[in-house]
């Protein structure tokens, strides 16, 4: 079996509101793959339908192979799962609660919770009622990375995590690829799904916009590029290359937009004295809506 999740014609209605509209996937076993979109989207409907947490209003999905209505316990032990909206309350600590979830799986290694916790800077001796957001955050990573799943469905798994601990979780998304492990990962922060995915799609409104190669992307998307002088330059030189658009010199400033390939570009460049280099990618919501529009 070499497809992870597959969905076709899949829809989702509440009465007259249309959440899911025709959805069909695909995403290949041991991929990263990126389910963007803003709030309201379709993405945790999506998730939802994947683990049977609700029923489609038409269309067919396959998770691991199996129709997640009929695979059951064992296919959840397979999965792990972290919710967009985490609840958790009580007055048991983290490493009990864990504990408790590890002993459920039956196959989690009581280091391995420690090695999570001390990776993700968690307190296990905390009671969980009393956390923050982001505290709360981190036991639902542990609980879903732990037991090594076959896949990782993971809904804004980032949300309340500063900075250095949204980088230790790539760090772990890296790992799981590593192993072999499939992770789908919804998000509405790009940055984390371009260093991470293989490939991404975007949905607006319930539909799909398109799915794409993340590295294919890049290649491809415009940049802006800024080189800075040290002499004057002649505007012909750079006007003439087909991939350079938009240009403009201001004094020894030259400004362009450029797709694809820049050795041309940086080849010219280089007959001069060059001082400094900006080159900026869009990010991905840029690069898909420039491609299927708005």
């Amino acid at each position: 079996m070499t497809t992870a999740i597959r969905t076709e014609g899949l829809t989702k209605h509440y009465g007259r509101h249309i959440a899911l509209t025709d959805l069909n996937l695909e995403v290949a076993r041991g991929e990263v793959f990126g389910f963007l979109g803003p709030n309201g989207a379709g993405k945790s409907t999506t998730i939802r339908i994947l683990l049977d947490l609700i029923r489609p209003t038409s269309g067919r999905v396959e998770v691991l192979g199996v129709d997640p209505r009929k695979g059951g316990a064992d296919l959840r032990r397979r999965i792990g799962y972290l919710p967009g909206e985490l609840q958790i309350e009580g007055r048991n600590t983290a490493r009990d609660l864990l504990t408790f979830l590890a002993d459920q799986r039956g196959t989690v290694a009581a280091r391995r919770i420690a090695e999570l916790a001390d990776l993700l800077d968690l307190d296990l001796s905390k009671k969980v009622g009393a956390m923050s957001k982001g505290n709360k955050q981190k036991v639902g990573i542990i609980a879903a990375f732990m037991h090594r799943p076959d896949l990782l469905i993971l809904d804004e798994p980032t949300s309340g995590l500063d900075p250095l601990l949204q980088q230790r979780f790539l760090d772990l998304v890296t790992e799981a690829k590593d192993n072999g492990q499939t992770v789908f990962m919804s998000s509405h922060i790009l940055t984390e799904v371009q260093q991470t995915a293989d490939r991404a799609v975007i949905m607006r409104a319930g539909k799909l916009l398109g799915t794409e190669n993340v590295e294919d992307l890049r290649r491809r998307s415009p940049r802006s590029v800024e080189l800075v002088f040290g002499e004057d330059i002649f505007a012909d030189d750079f006007t003439r290359l087909p991939a350079v658009q938009d240009l403009s010199i201001e004094g020894k400033t030259l400004r362009c937009t450029t797709e694809g390939d820049v050795d041309a570009l940086f080849k010219i460049a280089a007959e001069y004295e060059l001082v400094s280099v900006l080159s900026i990618e869009p990010d991905l919501e840029q690069i898909f809506f420039s491609l299927y529009g708005r």
